[in-house]
């Protein structure tokens, strides 16, 4: 394991982005918003030779600021209400008279994010106390990792195939060494997640050239080609099926370590043939669990497109066969075969390696993934 760490220490030193992205002025989704409050709402004549109601809103904006925002034709003009959070923009063109100087962006959703987030935090931290509180830490430096480097590194015109590569190995041991500390456990948990994510990396890169994929399919692409032109965009979609297989060769990979430790501290004699056995037949059935996980995550992720498909009429193999509906499914056997991997790969190493731990040495805690 000592190579692997080593490894990523190296990657991420020679990939660390030269600058952070800049702090002027958001270009993004037009421009910075602002937070305002939905005081009263009506409707007028919309402007322009046809008859018909437009919705109009009365906002207060900050330092207890009034304005109005004509949102469009009442019959599709989103619905909003008295009371409601949104988030407005400055109109930058030169204001004619009687010009709104807002228009509106989207709901404000800062509010039920940050009550979402404090919900999870408190029940992680009921249920798994310490742990808990280690598991969240490990969240926030895995953020951390993807947003200071990842993000910034590709957009630096690195290679987003060794970027991805290196920070998952990075978030994997941060994860680890939080969650289960250092032992034989975690080497084994470690080594068989590396292994089965470079196996996926490599088979990511192949098949993403083989079928072609090269990025354009996705609106964002387009956004991001506006502002640089560095960044291989097919690169980018071997980097999503990169950190997308993490997580679950990570929780498979941990899986069957701890189930080789219960085993082991259930019954000291084991040797390394039995405990790879009975821990193996575990990860099996763990496996066909988790990839089905693998793949609803991934049809939850594309429910709007097979929705639009499915309207179209659009016959099965035309609709495997475009870019939207084939990187998913690509994805998804791409973190199925590391999967498929990771169960014998982590379930043999751990057993060599807690066979060999001394009967009075074994953990009384139970690190459970």
């Amino acid at each position: 394991m000592a190579v692997l760490l080593l490894a990523t220490v190296i990657g991420l030193i020679a990939l660390w982005p030269s600058q952070q992205p800049g702090r002027g002025p958001s270009e993004a989704f037009g421009g910075k918003s602002l937070p305002a409050t939905v005081t009263a709402t009506g409707n007028i004549r919309c402007p322009g030779p046809t008859t018909q109601l437009c919705s109009r809103i009365t906002i207060r904006v900050a330092h207890g600021r009034t304005s109005t925002i004509t949102l469009g034709p009442a019959n599709i003009a989103p619905s909003v209400g008295a009371g409601a959070h949104i988030r407005v923009a400055r109109v930058n063109a030169p204001a004619a008279a009687g010009a709104e100087p807002y228009s509106f962006v989207d709901y404000d959703r800062h509010g039920s994010l940050l009550w979402l987030a404090i919900a999870f935090a408190v029940l992680a931290v009921m249920l798994a106390r310490w742990r808990g509180l280690l598991a969240l830490a490990g969240v926030v430096l895995s953020l951390l990792l993807v947003t200071k480097f990842i993000v910034p590194a590709i957009l630096d015109g690195s290679s987003p195939l060794l970027v991805s590569l290196v920070g998952s190995l990075a978030v994997m041991f941060v994860t680890l060494g939080l969650t289960n500390g250092v032992g034989a456990q975690s080497l084994a948990a470690a080594l068989g997640i590396g292994v089965s994510l470079v196996l996926a990396t490599v088979l990511a890169d192949v098949y993403a050239h083989t079928a072609h994929l090269n990025g354009y399919s996705s609106d964002l692409a387009t956004v991001l080609r506006q502002f640089t032109t560095k960044v291989s965009l097919e690169g980018v979609v071997v980097a999503g099926m990169v950190i997308g297989a993490l997580g679950v060769l990570a929780d498979m990979g941990v899986s069957q370590a701890s189930a080789v430790m219960a085993l082991r501290r259930a019954n000291p004699a084991l040797g390394p043939g039995r405990l790879y056995r009975e821990a193996f037949a575990v990860g099996r059935d763990h496996l066909a669990a988790t990839i089905h996980t693998l793949v609803l995550a991934y049809v939850g992720a594309a429910l709007p497109l097979l929705l639009v498909l499915q309207s179209a009429r659009a016959g099965f193999f035309d609709a495997v066969n475009t870019q939207d509906v084939a990187e998913p499914i690509i994805a998804t056997l791409v973190g199925s075969i590391g999967l498929i991997a990771a169960v014998p790969l982590t379930t043999g190493l751990a057993a060599l390696l807690v066979a060999r731990v001394p009967a009075e040495a074994l953990p009384h805690d139970h690190h459970a993934h």
